[in-house]
């Protein structure tokens, strides 16, 4: 057997195998057989295969004469309809038309006659190679061709066209000079053909297709010609129906590809004579007219060239114009050479289109009507030519360009852009006290189901829709998301760590890092885990030792310390507690930190605004630390550097004026001792053993009393010499946060003593009355400090929105905390605002009163400043809700820190002799429930204390005692003359409400409970209490921790809590809860109206429903009826009843209509004729409000009209009410109508609505309105016949005789005695008319 070929076996080895195999005879594998023809049938299916290679058609061997006809079988099947045989048709005829035989079709066959055709030799040259053809050379002159020819097929087609003879005259003359009325049939579609005139009127000067090339010169001219004759008088032969038969049937007939040769072969030749006659005459017009309409000789399948024009489109002016010898240039492509045009015209600010954000290459935001030179390079886009500069998304995209250059740009670009929303000299305000976040974060995504999960966990979780959205998709959403959708990340780190960029790219790109650092957990921690670059930042950028710098430029930074590289670690150990371990644990912090703290930056060999800003980041980034409990014990190590750099801070402050980077300096190491002076006041809890962060506990020993009990003495000074400066204003302006921190300093001192068990009491009691004695009552009572409260309402965000409004740089993609051009001096963050200095002395004022009882009187008249009640008086004023920003929401959370340090200030000198005034107190409870409705997330502790000591502190309630329930109940009394009597009693309601205020706490506290884990970490983060801080971040809200009707959600969560129950029971408490809930409420309405003005009449009137949607038994409870009436009253007193709007949104409502469908059905099933709750129905039934509401009850609740037993005289509302003005509404008085004649509404059931139904009906019958339709027409003569004719005479006298509503008498309204004379004639008038009968009596 033989072997098959190998890899490696040459064409020789397989010619030997070949011949192997051919030798020995052996059958083949394989067998070749040749299938016969589809159309031969099964007839060749016997003959034996040729044994030629090749099938070889030999014309000799055909007969002459065709084969003889064999009839065939007679053919079943019917005919087709469409293809209907004629019967006078010849059958041979037919036959003969249809042979297909190859001797019918080549009949005669001439061969080519090459005897005439030319010769030509190839010139001799004297060059050993032929010339190269260059492209360039000779081809200003060729024509064009057609189509697309290789250079070669050109080269050739010119040689042949040289040596050609000339055409004959005839051909000439039918090119250059056609006819007027020349046209060919195949530049005809099948539906112009009847739009032609005759045949006979076209003159066909010669053949298209047949040209007889080939044949010798006169037998071709005169065989194509006479073919061509041939077929002229044929086609004049036919008529036009019968050519368009055959020319359908040929398209059948032939082959779709070589229909389609045809075709374009006719267009082609069209085209080259239409060329050739403009080119020859050019004044000529290209297409003749025909009377008034052009005939254009172009085909349907003509394919539109490229570089036509429209005949309104302009000509592209294009710079350069171009040479057909330039290569892919022979062919202009307009619509790419738009881009060489000039620019279009700058669009104004008066479009209302909207615009991208465009930046400069230095970063800063362009205006849309600025109009720069293109020289700039700031053109180079496509979207929105005619602006200058690039959008976000345009640099997103050069990010990830090939050319690094693009790259490198884009990088800086976007570092420029979102370096100028940084604010970190607000650091030292607050962050020593340990109450607010540097920076809130950008979490989008957040659950109340995942409060419990921990802030590590949740940072590694991503919400699907992210992770499926394009990075161009997540940057217009949030620019940071997009970006690290790109994979931005890894792509810093190698021009960190490879390319080792220059100094402006290092700050660049360390800012940008610092800038997605700040925006989240999540993205702090995928720059903490991605591969390499924290450990590339600090190997590189802050090593312990360098090479001394000169005072020039340096053209590098590795290898050299970096302020923003602490920066970056500050920034990633504040975003959690586990990164800020992971980074002193895993990075060699602790070194780093010593080596730059324990030098003076007057020592380190670097410039000294570099050493400083150093220094000031590295104490900033331990205090972060010692912020969590951790990194403490440096601070033996670094103890004598601490005391030496403390001891010198007087020394800075005295030399006029500061130096900002010192001032910067000193309250870094005033924070910091602050946090060191706080975890030495706590016990570290045990934690769990295999976090990193436990680990790194267990391995440290915690801060005790002693080793910081000596900083006072140092510090107090620091802060007398600062108070010195306060009169001056411009020195007091330049020591920044510096006293600020020396006030948050003793607040953790003194807090932490007094937590020490083992020390006597009474030795910090003498040192806080020394304080003071000595400090602070005297700051108190000095007159600058006025002007500092006087201040506040400038600089409040709350006051003053305008201070916080967003800054033109902006972008609402990306989350800021200001712009470029920094903030006003009279702002929560300018230089000029009193907050933070007041805001540390409140928090001071706090820590003393609570643990020296006896100081609180004396501390407590800082609250009666002119400044702070007037400051509160403008809060306390109803506004409307601020949008929230990163900036503001940021702003926001100081202003609400320093109103709470005020309210428990006062709420602690309220429980003291003599007692504070009613309206301090008034002023004080107002402010304290204003500010826990606008409490942010992140604040969660503040509002628990306000729920338990402000809100519901009786002290702040002076109604009580000063005649506020007996002030009510005369209220009452004078308003009975207008309403009903449900609102009597209401100061005995507020009397109890008073004494029950401890129970009313106790069920807001419960129902108003926030999530445990953000209470938690709120209360860690507000009390110091460092163990527990999970984070420095805080989300960015989106709203306010409570909702505006925050007094109503017991109700609420009643309603939903009921709606759920599957038996529909109620809860244990519910009269309990609802009883209280009602009972603040009526508090609230009566004694401070303000606090409800965020909730409008008819969310209140809806609150007030779910009362009696909870069950069918609530509503009957006696103290909750009288509640109810009591605040139903208060609703329907007008000034209140103007306000109400039933068809505006309602928080918490599809819609009004809906609920009161709902309220339809409980009222028909449990209500018995309940007066309050039908006064409940009555009142949206008023004339001003929807119709819906009264053809819910008049059409799908006429049951409920039975039990609306409510008196005239207890209607909340006037009667004119309901009556004024008149109902327009058809459908509804015919279910008025109807429901008085069958008798469903009667004045001894529901007497209201029978009075108002009377009314309307009266109105409507005799109006004789001239404008009204004819349906309105014919229903109010119906209504009048129908009326005319009811036997039941009281109604027909109440119909005919009503005069006007008047809730005094019994039926609701008086009476006409007898009709009025226009009544009467309008009456007369339809007797005569035919439309009222005669004989029946009009009294």
């Amino acid at each position: 057997m033989l072997s098959r070929p190998k890899p490696g076996e040459s064409e020789v080895d397989l010619l030997r195998f070949q011949s192997q195999f051919l030798a020995a005879g052996a059958t083949p594998a394989v067998q070749l057989v040749k299938k016969g023809s589809r159309r031969a049938g099964d007839a060749n299916l016997e003959q034996p295969p040729l044994q030629d290679h090749r099938d070889v058609v030999m014309l000799d061997s055909l007969p002459d004469l065709p084969p003889a006809l064999v009839p065939a079988p007679p053919k079943r099947a019917r005919p087709s309809p469409g293809h209907l045989l004629p019967e006078h048709e010849d059958p041979e005829e037919r036959l003969h038309r249809h042979d297909q035989h190859i001797t019918a079709v080549l009949t005669k066959i001439i061969e080519r006659d090459t005897s005439s055709m030319p010769v030509n030799l190839p010139v001799s040259s004297g060059v050993a190679f032929p010339p190269v053809f260059h492209r360039s050379q000779g081809r200003q002159g060729k024509p064009v061709t057609a189509g697309k020819r290789s250079i070669f097929a050109q080269e050739i087609a010119a040689r042949r066209a040289s040596g050609a003879k000339v055409s004959p005259v005839r051909e000439v003359e039918s090119i250059l000079d056609p006819p007027e009325s020349a046209m060919t049939c195949e530049a005809l579609t099948p539906r112009e053909w009847g739009s032609q005139p005759p045949w006979n009127s076209y003159s066909f000067q010669g053949p298209h297709l047949v040209t007889g090339k080939g044949l010798k010169g006169q037998e071709a001219e005169q065989e194509a010609q006479t073919i061509h004759e041939e077929n002229v008088a044929r086609l004049q032969a036919l008529a036009p129906e019968e050519i368009l038969q055959e020319q359908q049937r040929l398209l059948a007939q032939l082959d779709p590809s070589l229909v389609a040769f045809l075709k374009s072969h006719s267009c082609t030749r069209e085209q080259a004579e239409e060329k050739a006659t403009r080119e020859q005459r050019p004044g000529r017009p290209s297409a003749e007219v025909i009377g008034k309409e052009a005939i254009a000789p172009t085909s349907a399948s003509v394919p539109r060239q490229e570089n036509e024009l429209e005949p309104e489109t302009p000509a592209l002016a294009l710079p350069v114009t171009p040479q057909k010898e330039w290569l892919h240039m022979d062919t202009v492509e307009l619509e790419k050479l738009h881009w060489t045009q000039d620019l279009p015209p700058l669009r104004r600010q008066q479009t209302q289109e909207r615009m991208q954000a465009r930046f400069s290459l230095q970063g800063e935001l362009l205006a849309p009507d600025m109009d720069l030179p293109t020289h700039l390079g700031l053109h180079h886009h496509g979207e929105e030519a005619e602006r200058a500069g690039y959008s976000l998304q345009e640099l997103f995209h050069l990010t990830r360009s090939q050319v690094s250059q693009q790259r490198a740009l884009a990088l800086h670009v976007l570092a420029q852009v979102i370096g100028r929303e940084l604010l970190d000299s607000t650091f030292s305000w607050y962050h020593g006290a340990l109450m607010f976040a540097l920076m809130p974060s950008q979490e989008d995504k957040e659950d109340e189901d995942e409060d419990e999960e921990p802030p590590a966990e949740k940072a590694k979780t991503k919400s699907p829709e992210e992770g499926n959205r394009p990075p161009s998709d997540l940057a217009r959403h949030d620019i940071i998301k997009g970006l690290l959708a790109t994979n931005l990340l890894p792509r810093l780190r190698y021009v960190l760590e490879v390319t080792c960029p220059g100094p402006s790219v290092v700050l660049d790109i360390l800012t940008v890092l610092i800038r997605l650092a700040r925006h989240s957990l999540e993205s702090a921690t995928r720059v903490l885990e991605c591969p390499r670059l924290v450990e590339t930042v600090v190997r590189e950028f802050l090593p312990t030792s360098w090479s001394p710098m000169g005072s020039g430029p340096t053209s590098s930074l590795h290898r050299v310390p970096c302020a923003p590289a602490m920066k970056l670690l500050r920034v990633l150990a504040s975003a959690s507690r586990n990164i800020a371990a992971r980074l002193l644990s895993g990075f060699d912090l602790r070194s780093r930190l010593s080596r730059f703290i324990a030098e003076d930056p007057q020592d380190l060999a670097l410039p000294l605004e570099e050493a400083e800003t150093l220094s000031t980041e590295a104490f900033r980034l331990w205090a972060v630390a010692a912020s969590y409990g951790l990194g403490s014990d440096l601070y033996r190590e670094l103890y004598p550097v601490l005391m030496q750099a403390l001891q010198d801070v007087p020394k800075e402050l005295s030399s006029p004026p500061p130096r900002p980077l010192a001032v910067q300096r000193i309250a870094s190491l005033l924070t910091l001792l602050t946090q060191l002076t706080l975890a030495a006041g706590h016990i570290a809890p045990e934690h769990n053993s295999h976090s990193a962060e436990a680990s790194l506990l267990a391995g440290s020993s915690s801060v005790t009393w002693t080793q910081v009990s000596g900083l006072q003495p140092l510090v107090e000074p620091c802060l007398r010499q600062t108070l010195k400066l306060l009169p001056r204003p411009e020195m007091w302006s330049a020591l920044g946060p510096v006293p600020t921190a020396c006030l948050l300093f003793l607040d953790a001192y003194y807090q932490a003593w007094s937590q020490q068990p083992g020390l006597c009491p009474e030795d910090w009691l003498q040192d806080m009355e020394r304080l003071s004695e000595g400090l602070l009552l005297p700051l108190l009572k000095h007159p600058s400090l006025g002007s500092l409260w006087d201040s506040l309402g400038c600089c409040s965000p709350l006051c003053n929105p305008q201070s916080c409004a967003v800054a033109p740089e902006t972008i609402s993609s990306l989350a800021s905390l200001g712009c470029a051009g920094g903030h006003p001096p009279l702002s929560l963050a300018g230089s000029a605002s009193p907050f933070p200095f007041l805001t540390a002395l409140l928090s001071l004022l706090n820590t003393l009163g609570r643990i020296h009882k006896g100081l609180c009187g004396q501390l407590a008249t800082v609250l009666a400043a002119p400044g702070l009640q007037d400051y509160f008086l403008r809060c306390v004023a109803p506004v409307a809700a601020l949008h929230l920003t990163p900036f503001s929401a940021w702003a926001l959370r100081h202003e609400y820190h320093l109103q709470y340090l005020a309210l428990t200030l006062a709420q602690r000198a309220a429980t003291l002799q003599p007692p504070m005034s009613g309206t301090d107190a008034a002023l004080c409870h107002g402010m304290a429930l204003a500010l826990l409705g606008r409490l942010l997330p992140g604040s969660e502790h503040l509002a628990h204390e306000l729920m338990l000591s402000c809100v519901f502190r009786l002290e702040f309630l002076p109604e009580r005692a000063s005649g506020g329930p007996e002030a009510a109940d005369f209220s009452d009394r004078l308003s009975l003359g207008s309403g009903g009597d449900l609102g009597c009693g209401r100061g005995a309601l507020l009397a109890q409400a008073c004494q029950d205020l401890p129970s009313i706490r106790s069920c807001y506290l419960t129902h108003c409970s926030l999530a445990r884990a953000s209470l938690l970490a709120s209360q860690a983060l507000y009390r110091g209490e460092l163990q527990r801080v999970p984070a420095l971040l805080l989300p960015v809200p989106k709203e306010p921790l409570l909702p505006t009707d925050w007094p109503f959600l017991p109700l609420i969560q009643l309603y939903h809590r009921a709606s759920d129950t599957p038996s529909g029971l109620p809860p244990a408490d519910t009269v309990g809860t609802a009883l209280r809930a009602l009972q603040w409420v009526l508090v609230l309405e009566s004694w401070r109206p303000r606090a409800l003005w965020a909730v409008s009449p008819a969310a209140r009137l809806a609150r007030l429903m779910c009362v009696f949607l909870v069950d069918s038994e609530l509503f009957r409870e006696t103290p909750i009826q009288r509640l109810v009436a009591a605040l139903l009253a208060r609703l329907c007193q007008p000034e209140v009843l103007s306000n109400l709007n039933l068809d505006c949104p309602l928080p918490g409502l599809t819609s009004f209509p809906d609920l009161y469908a709902n309220f339809l059905e409980h009222f028909e099933a449990v209500s018995f004729g309940d007066h309050l709750f039908g006064a409940l129905i009555l009142l949206p039934l008023q004339r001003r409000f929807s119709v819906t509401l009264r053809l819910a009850l008049f059409g799908e609740h006429v049951g409920a009209l039975r039990a609306l037993g409510l008196p005239l005289t207890q209607l909340p509302v006037s009667l004119e009410c309901y009556t004024a003005p008149p109902e327009d509404n058809l459908a509804l008085l015919q279910l008025y109508f109807r429901a008085l004649v069958t008798g469903a509404l009667r004045p001894r059931w529901c007497p209201v609505l029978y009075a108002v139904a009377v009314a309307h009906v009266n109105s409507f019958i005799f109006s004789q309105d001239p404008n009204n339709s004819d349906e309105i027409k014919a229903a109010c003569r119906s209504m009048l016949q129908k009326t005319w004719l009811l036997t039941d005479e009281g109604l027909r006298q109440h119909l005919l005789h009503y005069k006007l509503p008047n809730s005094a008498l019994p039926e609701g309204f008086e009476l006409y005695p007898q009709l009025p004379p226009l009544r009467q004639q309008y009456l007369q008038k339809l007797r005569i008319s035919g439309v009222l009968p005669n004989g029946v009596s009009d009294t």
